[in-house]
């Protein structure tokens, strides 16, 4: 959530920091700004909404200069308004920042007892006075901020210009992630690699308690003391292309759609063929340590917590391992039983998840190893975590996560595999079998996808619910949660996710000529009875879609609805059971006319508790 785009150069700064703002309107914000310095003046430029209405302001009112900040707001402090939009200005200083502060009530008022004025409701603007008062007393521009970073307590990505020290532009981070472009004469700075890849694709990631002094020419990474660091540059592979609607309607969609070929890249150079064996490049843990691990937690948030509910099957099955799931956000409030022995697996998309990165601190604190599975090369949690497994999604735009959902399934089967054969669970003929079976999956992912057409049908003939009911048995109850969150995220139709077996447990009560209720049924051992569940919803009227992998004629008189999918392993089967959903979701959304790559609330990385 937030956005910060900062650039230094020889070109104008605008246009490019729109550009990159743009390109980070998928992590959600709801006003904008942007600030230039020219001549020895900050000019700067807000509007509350979207990036559009910044726009119109600068076309009446353009900014000119060669270094600039630029910022999407997500409202933490203060309500959305121009006023509480970055940047915030104090005494010749700007600023942006990503995270909260917490102790900003006790500088404010600190602050406001030596005569400064605030303007605005928000923690930010104290940075912006705690920056101008050092600079006055120290005429150092560096001390200054080091002085003010230093003052504050909680979580901050910041980049700040000073109108008397022109040729320079601060950054620093702690606990937000920031990311340095490295041009040819000229630097650029932001909260996410898309914002600028259409200029660089050299990046440099900046850790925690770190600080970057630009100028046009060179830049110097140092510590809050003002050691130095040595830092090496990244070249990202991603294409500007790959951050682009690509001919698709909406971001989601293309991604939807991209899914075949996360998978397979997600999958590329990691089987051993004809062996059955898993090599995962960046795991870092050794066969002795897999083997002496005598329990493991899963820890995510959101959807990659329904993917850590996949991920408990497929490990305890394959590998017989003990599995503990938790949302990230409670683990490290439950002081959770962690020894040497424990593997902690962390599962974040972005790699920035303030609440994963907390809890990965708290397992790591106990003497737990980590592995993070994430999609972003040097992310904060990749960083900390003694081994991760990258999925290879590409960037995705749209809050509502499919590829990245999918691609973490992947990660998660391979993990389990290696696993399962580092501890003599898997044979090698039941390894092989698996493998074979998982690089059919991309092509099986594509047949899915031919349901497109269908599925719009069924959205149809549905958008007008309000409410909906997923079912799912076994490794496909969290493909029920993950179907209902899918819905309620982009078009905010109230929908609930249930294990089929507890429907009678209460919810069976919902159940009436207007609800419809989408139930997951493979043909895995489970089949019969989520079939029986099926009766029990047609019983009390309620209109079945069912969601399958078997040509079952007796299922016509139990159902409204049956959308078939191709047969794979049941361990793979959540990966084929989600795409309808999403797609259902997304059809139902459009229809609803609701704002689909960027549902309201709602931001891409949640960075902040």
């Amino acid at each position: 959530m937030c956005g910060i785009v900062g650039y230094i150069g020889q070109q104008q700064a605008t246009p490019i920091i729109l550009d990159g703002l743009r390109r980070l309107e998928y992590r959600g914000y709801d006003s904008a700004g942007i600030a230039t310095l020219d001549g020895g003046k900050i000019e700067i430029r807000r509007a509350q909404g979207k990036l559009a209405n910044l726009e119109a302001v600068l076309l009446q009112r353009p900014l000119e200069g060669s270094r600039g900040i630029g910022h999407t707001r997500w409202a933490t402090h203060g309500r959305p308004s121009e006023t509480n939009a970055h940047p915030h200005f104090a005494g010749g200083i700007v600023v942006v920042h990503n995270g909260i502060i917490e102790n900003y009530q006790q500088l404010r008022e600190k602050l406001r007892a030596l005569g400064h004025n605030f303007r605005s409701e928000t923690d930010t603007e104290v940075i912006a006075h705690l920056v101008e008062r050092h600079y006055k007393e120290g005429g150092d521009f560096e001390g200054a901020v080091r002085l003010a970073l230093g003052e504050v307590r909680g979580a901050y990505a910041v980049a700040i210009l000073c109108e008397k020290e022109p040729d320079k532009l601060i950054a620093a981070k702690l606990g937000s992630p920031l990311v340095v472009g490295q041009g040819v004469g000229e630097y650029f700075v932001a909260s996410d690699i898309p914002a600028m890849l259409s200029h660089t694709r050299e990046m440099i990631f900046l850790e925690d308690g770190e600080m970057v002094v630009f100028t046009p020419e060179a830049m110097r990474v140092t510590d809050l003391s003002g050691a130095p660091r040595e830092k090496t540059a990244k070249t990202i592979t991603w294409s500007p292309l790959m951050a682009e609607k690509g001919g698709y309607r909406h971001f989601m969609l293309k991604e939807t759609h991209e899914q075949p070929r996360a998978i397979a890249d997600t999958i590329a150079g990691r089987i051993v063929e004809g062996e059955g064996r898993i090599h995962l490049e960046d795991l870092r843990l050794g066969d002795e340590e897999l083997g002496s691990l005598d329990k493991i937690f899963i820890v995510a948030c959101g959807t990659s917590w329904h993917a850590a509910l996949v991920g408990k099957f497929l490990i305890e099955r394959l590998a017989r391992i003990p599995v503990e799931v938790d949302i990230a956000s409670e683990f490290r409030y439950r002081d959770p039983i962690v020894t040497p022995r424990t593997l902690t697996v962390l599962i974040s998309q972005s790699g920035e998840t303030a609440d994963t990165l907390a809890a990965l601190r708290e397992a790591r604190g106990k003497g737990s190893k980590a592995v993070a599975i994430c999609n972003v090369v040097e992310s904060s949690i990749a960083r900390e975590s003694d081994g991760v497994i990258y999925t290879h999604a590409g960037p995705e735009i749209g809050v509502a996560s499919t590829k990245a959902f999918t691609t973490q399934l992947v990660a998660l089967f391979l993990f389990a595999l290696h696993l399962g054969k580092t501890r003599g669970i898997l044979d090698a003929e039941r390894s092989r079998a698996l493998t074979a079976e998982l690089l059919t999956l991309p092509r099986k992912v594509e047949e899915a996808l031919l349901l497109d057409g269908a599925i719009e049908q069924i959205a149809r003939d549905f958008v007008g619910a309000t409410d909906f009911l997923y079912l799912g048995r076994g490794n496909q109850y969290p493909i029920a949660l993950e179907g209902a969150l899918k819905l309620k995220e982009i078009s905010y139709i109230h929908a609930e996710g249930y294990p089929a077996g507890e429907m009678k447990h209460g919810p069976i009560a919902l159940i009436d000529e207007q609800l419809p209720v989408v139930i997951i049924a493979p043909g895995n051992d489970t089949y019969e009875k989520v079939i029986s569940n099926m009766e029990e919803v047609r019983a009390r009227g309620g209109k079945v879609i069912a969601i399958t992998d078997r040509e079952d004629s007796d299922l016509s008189d139990k159902a409204d609805v049956i959308l078939v999918l191709p047969q794979i392993a049941d361990e793979l089967m959540p990966i084929l059971t989600v795409i309808p959903l999403q797609l259902l979701a997304y059809h139902i959304a459009v229809l609803k006319g609701t704002d689909v790559d960027q549902p309201r609330n709602l931001a891409k990385s949640v960075t902040v508790e």
